[in-house]
């Protein structure tokens, strides 16, 4: 077993219902594990945890002040096309995401958008060319030559 992964996210979130409802809407799928202060929604091959996130700082030992600060982390869900970001991304927002930046083409040669979950944890959707996606659509650069 390699240690080089990631098995699961835990996102802090104010709303655990909301939030669960929120993920559900875009194809995860809820578990039973899980008690009133997390919820686990399995993904393909990771788990999305959501943590209260006073449950969560208490379970860390530190204090909640207030809202979360600016996210200093961006989660991505790479795409097979185009068409595909802006259908996902159209899903997100009909589900309660906020639209950061629409999709366009980048910079890098792809083609990306961001949204924040209601939590304010911001997802890129991206469609990048130069990534190959495996049929069940994980990226693996080892065997996309980079």
């Amino acid at each position: 077993m390699k240690d080089a992964r990631i098995c699961l996210v835990t996102l802090a979130v104010d709303d655990l219902e909301r939030a669960a409802t929120f993920y559900d809407a875009l194809g995860w799928t809820r578990t039973k594990a899980g008690n009133e202060s997390v919820v686990f929604m399995q993904g393909e091959r990771m788990v999305l945890s959501l943590f209260g996130r006073k449950d969560l700082a208490a379970d860390v030992g530190m204090a909640v002040d207030g809202a979360a600060p600016y996210p200093n982390i961006a989660l991505a869900i790479n795409m097979p096309s185009e068409k595909d970001v802006d259908r996902l991304f159209e899903k997100a927002v009909a589900a309660g995401a906020a639209s950061v930046k629409q999709p366009e083409p980048a910079f890098w040669g792809g083609y990306s958008g961001y949204f924040s979950d209601p939590d304010g944890h911001l997802w890129e959707l991206a469609y990048n060319p130069f990534f190959k996606l495996s049929k069940r659509g994980h990226v693996d650069l080892l065997k996309s030559g980079e």
